[in-house]
């Protein structure tokens, strides 16, 4: 069997992942605040954790895996937008979570097994509540139940924090019913305006980080495989996710490995509205960027280093998706991924070695294993592919250019290149010879429109 390793943030090294049960794997992923469109940065962990997810059941069986991502339907942006709009709160996550499955769909990331809601298990959450404050962890106070950190000695290592430096730079206001600073909440009072529940404490609703300790818990169990997200979420909701789970289950660890991918930047800065390079994937996509582009470019970087979308990696994507659905177009598939693929996927999910490994299979003809083997990223996929179909066949222009050279060679006339060349050029093609031949990519100014006429 293949050996997966992973980088493990809660041991800070790379580890063999040997599963609780090779026959049950467990992974859990943070999902959505459903109030608005995903941004880009939202679509990064979907498409790393979806290879991940992909892999596994490559390795150990599609049955054998279950991945769960939830949606939090109840939160203050929520009730907030609710607020702003004049809409009703179910209204506006409904519509949310269409989005986000309708833009996800099209970056060819795959179902999650399960995608809870998190005002599905309220019953859940009162529970666990109830038996923190019984063990001593958590404390009501005004309405609200919050978790004593100072009880859980633990606290801070996944992110490497000591909670005494936490303290001393924190910069959260403290409430006067807190016994800590840090003290986080587990259920806190609605007003007639707000989404509540009755609880003992009084009507109610939950704190952000309960809900996953919950839903987790009642999904998978209260210790599983895998737990995923992205970096900004290590500090404080996976800190304070292991808090609450491990004290009510008295458990060693919440999950056995932590995987945590970085954040995106564009054009080299972080994004930013105010900057001006913020957009959401529908933004994209309705720029015409294919959604296997899209995936694409988010799997050239490990996702373990910060990625930088750029709209020269954009254009080097659409190039080479574009040739390789050339070479593959009526193929049949080799039965399975090629093993330097697999290899690489296995060494701590290493989307851009597999890339790599995906050209080499390019450059050797090897148009059925390409095929196999992309599909193990979900690229090349048949619900992919419609994208190509109104698009310049740059891989035709460029085996024309191709032909045309050798024949300019023999002859010694290069006229015709040269004219080639040139219109290519005006239409804002990016040519690239060498002895093995010419390779064409969409360059600055690129105008599909223009190749009708070469």
């Amino acid at each position: 069997m293949v050996e997966i390793r992973l980088t493990n943030t809660r041991t800070r090294q790379k580890e063999r992942f040997e599963p609780i049960d090779p026959g049950n794997i467990r992974v859990y992923a943070c999902g959505p605040t459903v109030y608005d469109r995903a941004h880009l940065g939202n679509a990064r962990p979907v498409v790393v954790f979806d290879v991940l997810f992909r892999l596994l059941r490559h390795v150990y069986g599609a049955d054998a895996v279950t991945y769960v991502r939830n949606f939090t339907d109840v939160d203050d942006k929520i009730n907030a937008r609710a607020a702003e709009t004049g809409r009703d709160i179910r209204e506006i996550t409904e519509e949310t979570i269409a989005w986000y499955h309708d833009d996800m769909d099209a970056l060819g990331a795959l179902r999650p097994t399960q995608e809870p809601r998190a005002t599905d298990y309220i019953p859940q959450m009162l529970a666990m509540i109830e038996d923190l404050i019984a063990k001593g962890f958590a404390y009501a106070a005004e309405g609200h139940v919050l978790f004593e950190v100072r009880r859980f000695p633990e606290y801070g290592r996944l992110s490497g924090r000591s909670l005494d430096d936490m303290i001393a730079g924190a910069r959260v206001e403290v409430a006067p019913f807190k016994r800590d600073p840090m003290d986080f909440v587990l259920w806190k009072p609605s007003d007639a305006d707000q989404p509540g529940w009755d609880s003992p404490w009084g009507r109610g609703r939950p704190g952000w980080h309960i809900e996953c300790s919950a839903m987790s818990a009642e999904l998978l169990g209260p210790v599983f495989d895998i737990h995923a997200g992205g970096i900004d979420l290590q500090f404080p909701h996976h800190e304070n996710e292991i808090a609450q789970s491990r004290c009510a289950h008295g458990s060693e660890v919440m999950a056995k490995y932590w995987l945590h991918n970085e954040m995106l930047q564009v054009e080299g800065k972080k994004m930013s509205k105010s900057l001006g390079n913020f957009f959401t994937v529908r933004d994209l996509l309705d720029q015409g960027i294919p959604g296997e582009v899209i995936r694409f470019v988010l799997l050239m970087t490990h996702y373990r280093k910060p990625m930088d979308w750029t709209a020269e990696k954009v254009r080097e994507a659409e190039a080479t998706l574009r040739k390789w659905r050339g070479l593959t177009a009526d193929i049949e598939p080799a039965a399975s991924p090629a093993p330097a693929v697999v290899a690489a996927l296995a060494d701590d999910l290493n989307t851009a070695g597999a890339i790599a490994a995906l050209h080499d299979l390019a450059r050797a003809g090897d148009a059925a294993g390409l095929q196999a083997s992309a599909d193990l990223l979900g690229l090349l996929t048949d619900d992919l592919g419609d994208w190509t179909a109104d698009g310049p066949d740059l891989t035709a222009l460029s085996a024309r250019m191709t032909k045309l050279r050798a024949e300019a060679k023999a002859s010694k006339d290069f006229s015709a290149v040269d004219a080639m060349k040139q219109k290519l050029t005006d239409a804002g093609v990016e040519i690239r010879m060498s002895a093995t031949g010419v390779e064409l990519l969409p360059g600055s100014g690129f105008d599909a429109a223009k190749l009708e006429r070469i």
